[in-house]
């Protein structure tokens, strides 16, 4: 049971070292909320390219309350699972 127990706390760090990593990265492709303020003094932002950022801004911030909710979930079995030895 206890080498099951170190197993199973095993493989659900590696996924949470993982879910961090991923956390990491979507959250620094995401475009900040002032990015759109260029536009104002004159960018050459199209209204097409505008609504595709937005849309994958939009898709970003989703896979990333995903993995947020997924590694605070981890986080709290991780605790609950008790240390073997």
């Amino acid at each position: 049971m206890i080498a099951t127990m170190g197993t199973l706390k095993f493989a659900l760090s590696v996924i949470e070292v993982l879910a961090c990593l991923f956390l990491i990265v979507t959250i620094l492709l995401q475009h900040g909320k002032a990015q759109g303020l260029g536009t104002i003094a004159g960018g050459a932002e199209t209204f097409f390219s505008s609504n595709k950022a937005r849309g994958m801004d939009a898709i970003l911030s989703k896979i990333t309350t995903v993995v947020a909710f997924l590694f605070v979930a981890l986080a709290v079995v991780l605790n609950l699972i008790p240390n073997a030895g």
